[in-house]
């Protein structure tokens, strides 16, 4: 809708990207947290892993639904305006300033997500991030290899070449490993009285 609105206009058509995307996930976050812990993101559920906040299993199967979710929801997107359902994106999105921005994209969203301490909380900050990142990264902070994953399936102005998915997934994994150790780094201490 953003891009048939914009006549063109990149910067419009990012902004309604933007403001769609920060209310939509601040509305899942607090809806859903309660229920699943908003594991919407693959990096995410692994960090929860990795920290012993879910099994393997309850992992895998998040990871799973996470790319099926994501997959669906581009069908379902490309179904309601009427574009093929089934497509397959031709936008670029390479080059080693997309991928820096997604490891830091990425890493921030991890750092913010897991400093949370409440679901509600999550929903505005982790939204607030991910807003913020489309304007600050490259890339527009996909963020979450689910998403892009998804994204390749839209040939749209928020699409992404299967050939270049690969790319971005790894850069996401390299961010979440340094969310992850900004974690730790920051982790509160406890002073001995």
């Amino acid at each position: 809708m953003a891009e048939r609105l914009a006549s063109g206009n990149a910067a419009i058509a990012l902004l309604a990207n933007t403001l769609a995307t920060v209310a939509v996930l601040a509305a899942l976050i607090a809806t859903l947290g309660p229920i699943s812990g908003a594991h919407f993101n693959p990096v995410v559920t692994g960090v929860a892993l990795f920290n012993g906040q879910v099994d393997a299993r309850t992992a895998a199967f998040y990871v799973l639904a996470q790319i099926a979710g994501c997959c669906a929801g581009a069908l379902l997107a490309n179904a309601m305006f009427e574009l093929p359902v089934l497509q397959a994106s031709t936008h670029v999105r390479t080059g080693g300033a997309q991928w820096l921005s997604e490891i830091v994209a990425t890493a921030g969203l991890v750092f913010v997500a897991f400093r949370c301490k409440s679901v509600n909380e999550a929903a505005w900050r982790v939204s607030l991030w991910i807003g913020a990142a489309y304007w600050f990264t490259a890339s527009t902070s996909f963020a979450n290899p689910a998403i892009t994953i998804g994204r390749s399936l839209s040939d749209t102005f928020a699409g992404i070449r299967p050939a270049d998915a690969p790319g971005f997934i790894l850069a996401q994994v390299v961010g979440g490993v340094a969310g992850a150790l900004l974690l730790r780094a920051f982790a509160e201490r406890r002073v001995a009285a």
